[in-house]
């Protein structure tokens, strides 16, 4: 029996762009495609859609299923649908795959017109303020000149706010969570040993591995297994599995032996068979990259006076890899500009992931902020 909260079965589409985009670093992606979905229903004044803007490993599948049998529906699914903090009875919800992606929209495994071959090494670099342009591309296609809410989570709340310093005529409210300003040294550093277990694996041969028909598989299972660790806090982890020994006892030797190895190595394994190495490269450069205050001497505050959105600003006590304090520069640098900010720091134990658990104190904070957003006539 299909649950009558959720959006159901849902079928992703593809939007072609054949405008030249130009990006950031002055390279030119000659044409491109961007994979969506959508859940809801646009009224009639098209005031209503809310964009989603997906973290690091994400895509366009946030909710529902693509056939009744998938075990899995979309990574965001506990919070879009009838009902749910993200009603798609009062809302029209865009999710899509950002460009570099490996779900379908443009990337380094697809073909560069120039060659007929993958692009491989030959992709460019994109950055947050690419993945706006490319979105705004995307609402130009559906006819939506204006949003009422953009949102995101990590690396997808970089994306909210960069949209309301981009297009900030086109977002009357962003939804800034688990995110920050921009990284830190740490943060860098977790990102560029990722990196290096890729592209010293032995079978990614300079990121042309598609010409040599092999993955770096291993390269990609570390990059996650690390990952993976900054995503959880100790308390999850403790929690979940603690020292709990897989057979009981000790081994003495290097197979797996705790409960929390063997977890990794199957977080790894699963990643390193569904997502593409030259992706995770450049996403992770991507977050490297991201800075809004760069451009004004370090000045956070004057680079989000620009912003004209309404803001909601969440984090979560464990999260150590985006702490509450990035959170509080954000919501500080807004309140500078004496713009409308709500900020919440939700207690969870769950660290970065926080972001897409069903906490309930959390959805309710979403719940009561989405509720008031007026979508104007025509809903």
């Amino acid at each position: 029996m299909q649950d009558s909260s959720s959006v159901g079965i849902v079928a992703p589409q593809t939007a072609h762009f054949q405008q030249p985009l130009t990006l950031k670093s002055g390279e030119v992606l000659p044409a491109f495609d961007i994979i969506y979905e959508t859940y809801g229903a646009l009224n009639s004044t098209r005031s209503n859609a809310v964009l989603i803007c997906h973290a690091l490993s994400g895509n366009h599948h946030a909710a529902g299923k693509h056939q009744e049998d998938d075990k899995h529906p979309g990574w965001w699914d506990n919070l879009i649908g009838p009902g749910r903090p993200l009603d798609t009875n009062k809302f029209f919800v865009i999710a899509l795959n950002n460009l570099g992606g490996c779900h379908g929209s443009t990337g380094p495994a697809s073909i560069n017109p120039a060659t007929g071959k993958p692009w491989g090494s030959q992709f460019p670099m994109v950055t947050v303020e690419d993945w706006v342009a490319s979105q705004a591309r995307l609402l130009d296609y559906l006819g939506i000149e204006q949003l009422a809410a953009v949102v995101g989570g990590s690396l997808g709340g970089m994306q909210a706010l960069q949209w309301t310093l981009d297009f900030p005529d086109r977002v009357r409210h962003a939804l800034v969570i688990a995110s920050a300003p921009n990284l830190t040294a740490q943060n860098v550093a977790f990102n560029e040993v990722a990196r290096q277990a890729i592209m010293t694996d032995p079978e990614f041969f300079d990121g042309d591995y598609y010409e040599h028909d092999t993955v770096p598989r291993r390269g990609l299972r570390i990059a996650r297994m690390l990952g993976h660790i900054t995503y959880l806090s100790d308390d999850a982890m403790g929690a979940k599995f603690g020292r709990k020994l897989r057979d009981g006892s000790l081994k003495y030797n290097f197979e797996v032996e705790f409960e929390m190895e063997s977890y990794l190595r199957y977080q790894g394994d699963k990643f390193a068979t569904a997502f593409d190495a030259n992706s995770y490269l450049r996403m992770t450069k991507a977050l490297d990259y991201f800075d809004p205050a760069f451009a004004h001497h370090g000045d956070l505050s004057l680079a989000l006076s620009k912003a004209q959105a309404d803001f909601l600003v969440v984090s979560f006590t464990s999260d150590w890899r985006f702490s509450p304090a990035r959170s509080r520069e954000i919501v500080k640098a807004l309140l500078d500009n004496e713009f409308a900010v709500s900020y919440a720091e939700v207690t969870a134990a769950h660290g970065h992931d926080a972001f897409l658990m069903p906490d309930p104190h959390y959805h309710q904070i979403l719940r009561t902020y989405l509720a008031n957003i007026n979508t104007g006539a025509g809903t």
